[in-house]
Protein backbone atom coordinates (compact mmCIF):
# COMPACT_ATOMS: atom_id res chain seq x y z
CA UNK A 1 0.00 0.00 0.00
CA UNK A 2 1.26 3.33 -1.01
CA UNK A 3 2.46 5.38 2.11
CA UNK A 4 0.82 8.72 2.17
CA UNK A 5 1.74 12.14 4.36
CA UNK A 6 -0.42 15.17 4.33
CA UNK A 7 -3.37 16.42 4.68
CA UNK A 8 -5.03 13.44 6.01
CA UNK A 9 -23.84 -0.28 11.39
CA UNK A 10 -24.21 -0.64 14.00
CA UNK A 11 -24.90 -4.14 14.65
CA UNK A 12 -26.41 -5.60 17.02
CA UNK A 13 -25.27 -6.31 20.75
CA UNK A 14 -23.47 -10.20 20.17
CA UNK A 15 -24.46 -12.84 21.90
CA UNK A 16 -21.92 -14.33 24.90
CA UNK A 17 -19.87 -16.83 23.59
CA UNK A 18 -20.06 -19.83 25.62
CA UNK A 19 -16.66 -20.92 26.95
CA UNK A 20 -14.01 -21.35 29.62
CA UNK A 21 -14.14 -19.47 32.64
CA UNK A 22 -11.07 -19.68 35.38
CA UNK A 23 -12.49 -21.36 38.13
CA UNK A 24 -13.15 -19.04 41.21
CA UNK A 25 -13.52 -15.99 38.70
CA UNK A 26 -16.03 -13.66 40.25
CA UNK A 27 -16.29 -12.35 35.98
CA UNK A 28 -18.22 -15.60 34.98
CA UNK A 29 -19.86 -13.07 31.69
CA UNK A 30 -22.45 -15.04 30.55
CA UNK A 31 -24.20 -15.65 34.03
CA UNK A 32 -25.45 -11.50 33.73
CA UNK A 33 -26.81 -11.99 29.98
CA UNK A 34 -30.79 -11.70 29.89
CA UNK A 35 -30.49 -9.92 33.22
CA UNK A 36 -28.90 -6.49 32.92
CA UNK A 37 -29.02 -4.39 29.96
CA UNK A 38 -25.59 -1.68 29.76
CA UNK A 39 -26.82 1.52 30.70
CA UNK A 40 -26.82 4.20 28.42
CA UNK A 41 -24.86 7.22 28.40
CA UNK A 42 -26.98 9.84 29.69
CA UNK A 43 -28.27 7.55 32.72
CA UNK A 44 -26.16 7.97 35.73
CA UNK A 45 -23.63 5.69 37.35
CA UNK A 46 -25.03 2.51 39.23
CA UNK A 47 -24.93 3.11 42.64
CA UNK A 48 -22.65 0.24 44.81
CA UNK A 49 -23.49 -1.18 48.08
CA UNK A 50 -20.88 0.96 50.07
CA UNK A 51 -17.62 -0.95 51.66
CA UNK A 52 -18.57 -4.03 49.84
CA UNK A 53 -15.37 -6.66 48.91
CA UNK A 54 -13.85 -5.68 45.89
CA UNK A 55 -14.63 -8.64 44.35
CA UNK A 56 -18.74 -7.96 44.96
CA UNK A 57 -17.93 -4.58 43.90
CA UNK A 58 -16.56 -5.27 40.89
CA UNK A 59 -19.58 -8.03 40.17
CA UNK A 60 -21.90 -4.85 40.70
CA UNK A 61 -19.74 -2.93 37.71
CA UNK A 62 -20.31 -6.12 35.44
CA UNK A 63 -24.10 -6.81 36.72
CA UNK A 64 -24.38 -3.04 35.52
CA UNK A 65 -22.37 -2.27 32.40
CA UNK A 66 -21.88 -5.58 31.01
CA UNK A 67 -18.86 -7.29 29.29
CA UNK A 68 -16.85 -4.35 27.92
CA UNK A 69 -15.33 -6.53 24.68
CA UNK A 70 -11.84 -4.61 25.35
CA UNK A 71 -9.58 -4.44 23.42
CA UNK A 72 -11.05 -2.13 20.35
CA UNK A 73 -10.00 -2.94 16.96
CA UNK A 74 -10.66 -0.89 14.31
CA UNK A 75 -11.36 -3.30 11.26
CA UNK A 76 -13.73 -5.39 13.69
CA UNK A 77 -17.59 -4.70 13.45
CA UNK A 78 -18.38 -5.99 16.91
CA UNK A 79 -21.09 -3.06 19.00
CA UNK A 80 -19.85 -1.28 21.66
CA UNK A 81 -21.65 -2.50 24.70
CA UNK A 82 -21.98 0.99 26.81
CA UNK A 83 -22.40 2.61 23.67
CA UNK A 84 -20.11 5.66 24.91
CA UNK A 85 -17.39 6.21 22.72
CA UNK A 86 -16.85 4.31 19.12
CA UNK A 87 -19.70 2.09 18.32
CA UNK A 88 -17.77 -0.88 16.86
CA UNK A 89 -14.47 -2.29 17.30
CA UNK A 90 -15.84 -4.09 20.23
CA UNK A 91 -16.22 -7.56 21.70
CA UNK A 92 -18.24 -7.91 24.62
CA UNK A 93 -17.67 -11.97 25.90
CA UNK A 94 -15.21 -12.80 23.44
CA UNK A 95 -12.12 -13.55 24.54
CA UNK A 96 -10.60 -14.65 21.66
CA UNK A 97 -8.77 -11.74 20.28
CA UNK A 98 -6.03 -10.94 19.04
CA UNK A 99 -6.35 -13.61 16.58
CA UNK A 100 -3.92 -12.37 14.08
CA UNK A 101 -0.25 -10.57 14.53
CA UNK A 102 -1.45 -7.87 12.74
CA UNK A 103 -4.19 -7.37 15.57
CA UNK A 104 -1.82 -8.28 18.30
CA UNK A 105 0.86 -4.84 16.74
CA UNK A 106 -2.30 -2.94 16.42
CA UNK A 107 -3.17 -3.50 20.13
CA UNK A 108 0.55 -2.77 21.11
CA UNK A 109 0.41 0.60 19.14
CA UNK A 110 -2.73 1.34 20.46
CA UNK A 111 -1.22 1.09 24.20
CA UNK A 112 1.59 3.96 22.99
CA UNK A 113 -0.40 6.17 22.14
CA UNK A 114 -2.93 6.16 24.47
CA UNK A 115 -0.55 7.48 26.48
CA UNK A 116 -1.69 11.18 28.24
CA UNK A 117 -4.37 11.34 25.62
CA UNK A 118 -7.87 10.40 25.41
CA UNK A 119 -8.89 7.07 23.61
CA UNK A 120 -11.02 9.00 20.42
CA UNK A 121 -7.85 10.92 19.79
CA UNK A 122 -5.66 7.75 19.70
CA UNK A 123 -8.29 6.06 16.90
CA UNK A 124 -7.68 8.63 14.98
CA UNK A 125 -4.29 8.17 14.69
CA UNK A 126 -4.72 4.39 14.05
CA UNK A 127 -7.12 4.96 11.58
CA UNK A 128 -4.58 7.37 10.09
CA UNK A 129 -1.55 4.68 10.15
CA UNK A 130 -3.87 2.25 8.59
CA UNK A 131 -4.65 4.31 5.76
CA UNK A 132 -1.37 5.41 4.79
CA UNK A 133 -0.50 1.36 5.44
CA UNK A 134 1.88 2.10 7.99
CA UNK A 135 -0.21 -0.02 11.05
CA UNK A 136 3.02 -2.70 10.66
CA UNK A 137 6.13 -2.42 12.61
CA UNK A 138 8.90 -3.21 9.16
CA UNK A 139 6.89 0.00 7.82
CA UNK A 140 6.81 2.54 10.76
CA UNK A 141 11.00 2.02 11.00
CA UNK A 142 11.02 2.40 7.34
CA UNK A 143 8.88 5.67 6.60
CA UNK A 144 9.91 9.14 7.15
CA UNK A 145 10.44 10.85 10.56
CA UNK A 146 7.74 13.64 9.59
CA UNK A 147 5.91 11.65 7.55
CA UNK A 148 5.15 9.57 10.96
CA UNK A 149 4.86 12.10 13.14
CA UNK A 150 2.04 14.03 11.17
CA UNK A 151 0.42 10.90 11.21
CA UNK A 152 0.18 10.18 14.54
CA UNK A 153 -0.12 13.87 15.45
CA UNK A 154 -4.01 13.31 16.69
CA UNK A 155 -2.53 11.20 19.65
CA UNK A 156 -0.76 14.36 21.15
CA UNK A 157 3.08 14.37 21.96
CA UNK A 158 3.35 12.98 17.80
CA UNK A 159 7.27 13.54 18.19
CA UNK A 160 8.40 11.49 21.54
CA UNK A 161 5.09 8.61 20.44
CA UNK A 162 7.00 8.26 16.51
CA UNK A 163 10.25 7.29 18.56
CA UNK A 164 8.65 5.46 21.25
CA UNK A 165 6.71 4.02 18.18
CA UNK A 166 10.20 2.80 16.19
CA UNK A 167 11.55 1.73 19.82
CA UNK A 168 8.81 -0.62 20.29
CA UNK A 169 8.64 -2.05 16.60
CA UNK A 170 12.50 -2.69 16.51
CA UNK A 171 11.72 -5.16 20.08
CA UNK A 172 8.54 -6.27 18.51
CA UNK A 173 10.19 -8.08 15.59
CA UNK A 174 12.80 -9.21 17.44
CA UNK A 175 10.20 -11.28 19.71
CA UNK A 176 9.58 -13.24 16.33
CA UNK A 177 6.05 -13.80 17.54
CA UNK A 178 7.13 -14.52 21.18
CA UNK A 179 5.50 -13.32 24.19
CA UNK A 180 7.48 -10.86 25.96
CA UNK A 181 8.31 -10.76 29.89
CA UNK A 182 7.05 -7.93 31.45
CA UNK A 183 10.87 -6.92 32.82
CA UNK A 184 11.91 -7.37 28.88
CA UNK A 185 9.22 -4.59 28.34
CA UNK A 186 10.19 -1.94 30.36
CA UNK A 187 13.56 -2.12 29.37
CA UNK A 188 11.99 -0.46 26.09
CA UNK A 189 12.34 3.28 25.50
CA UNK A 190 9.15 4.87 26.39
CA UNK A 191 7.25 1.76 27.59
CA UNK A 192 6.60 2.00 31.50
CA UNK A 193 4.69 -0.12 33.71
CA UNK A 194 0.76 0.87 32.63
CA UNK A 195 1.69 0.70 29.45
CA UNK A 196 4.01 -2.48 29.49
CA UNK A 197 0.94 -4.66 31.80
CA UNK A 198 -1.71 -3.63 28.67
CA UNK A 199 0.34 -4.97 26.19
CA UNK A 200 0.55 -8.43 28.24
CA UNK A 201 -2.63 -7.93 29.17
CA UNK A 202 -4.52 -7.72 25.75
CA UNK A 203 -2.20 -8.18 23.00
CA UNK A 204 -0.47 -11.23 24.73
CA UNK A 205 -3.07 -12.41 27.08
CA UNK A 206 -0.99 -12.79 29.84
CA UNK A 207 -2.90 -12.34 33.40
CA UNK A 208 -1.13 -8.82 34.28
CA UNK A 209 -3.06 -6.56 36.30
CA UNK A 210 -3.51 -2.44 34.24
CA UNK A 211 -3.89 0.23 36.78
CA UNK A 212 -4.74 3.09 34.91
CA UNK A 213 -5.85 6.93 36.55
CA UNK A 214 -10.02 5.58 36.24
CA UNK A 215 -8.84 2.44 38.35
CA UNK A 216 -7.16 5.24 41.26
CA UNK A 217 -10.25 6.93 40.81
CA UNK A 218 -13.23 4.91 41.48
CA UNK A 219 -10.78 2.95 44.17
CA UNK A 220 -10.64 6.23 46.03
CA UNK A 221 -14.26 7.37 45.15
CA UNK A 222 -15.55 4.04 46.65
CA UNK A 223 -13.36 4.22 49.89
CA UNK A 224 -11.11 1.19 49.08
CA UNK A 225 -7.90 3.34 49.25
CA UNK A 226 -7.39 6.72 51.35
CA UNK A 227 -4.61 8.37 49.53
CA UNK A 228 -3.54 8.00 46.43
CA UNK A 229 -0.79 5.41 45.91
CA UNK A 230 1.31 4.32 43.74
CA UNK A 231 1.07 2.62 40.64
CA UNK A 232 2.67 -0.56 42.14
CA UNK A 233 1.13 -0.49 45.48
CA UNK A 234 -2.37 0.09 43.49
CA UNK A 235 -1.29 -3.06 41.60
CA UNK A 236 -0.35 -5.68 44.32
CA UNK A 237 -4.07 -4.67 46.13
CA UNK A 238 -5.84 -5.43 43.09
CA UNK A 239 -4.13 -8.40 42.62
CA UNK A 240 -4.36 -9.48 46.35
CA UNK A 241 -8.30 -9.10 46.39
CA UNK A 242 -9.22 -10.29 43.09
CA UNK A 243 -9.09 -14.01 41.86
CA UNK A 244 -6.18 -14.19 39.57
CA UNK A 245 -7.98 -14.22 35.90
CA UNK A 246 -7.19 -13.04 32.41
CA UNK A 247 -10.63 -12.31 31.82
CA UNK A 248 -11.32 -10.73 35.49
CA UNK A 249 -8.40 -8.78 34.86
CA UNK A 250 -9.36 -7.40 31.90
CA UNK A 251 -13.15 -6.82 32.28
CA UNK A 252 -12.23 -5.18 35.59
CA UNK A 253 -9.78 -2.68 34.20
CA UNK A 254 -12.38 -1.71 31.16
CA UNK A 255 -15.34 -1.69 33.80
CA UNK A 256 -13.30 0.61 36.11
CA UNK A 257 -12.76 2.97 33.06
CA UNK A 258 -16.24 3.05 31.91
CA UNK A 259 -17.46 3.98 35.57
CA UNK A 260 -14.90 6.29 36.06
CA UNK A 261 -16.37 8.01 33.42
CA UNK A 262 -19.91 8.11 33.83
CA UNK A 263 -19.01 9.08 37.63
CA UNK A 264 -17.09 11.98 36.17
CA UNK A 265 -20.03 12.82 33.81
CA UNK A 266 -22.63 12.88 36.62
CA UNK A 267 -20.26 14.88 38.46
CA UNK A 268 -20.32 17.98 35.97
CA UNK A 269 -22.93 20.63 35.73
CA UNK A 270 -25.29 19.59 33.27
CA UNK A 271 -26.00 22.00 30.34
CA UNK A 272 -29.51 22.96 29.43
CA UNK A 273 -30.61 21.78 25.72
CA UNK A 274 -32.24 24.15 23.62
Amino acid sequence: MEQRCGSGQFDSHPRLREGRTQRNSQFSADRFWGVTKPRLPWQKPFVASRRIPLPAFSEQLLAAYGPQGWWPLLEYRGSNPTLTGRLTGYHPGDYSFPRTEAQRFEICCGAILTQNTAWPNVEKALQALAERGLLAPREILVVDEECLQQTIRPSGYFRAKARKLRAFCEFFLRLSGRPPSREQLLQVWGVGPETADSILLYAYAQTEMVIDAYTLRVLRHHGYQRSQPSYAAAKTYCERKLPRSLHGYQEFHALMVEHAKRLRVAASPRVPSG
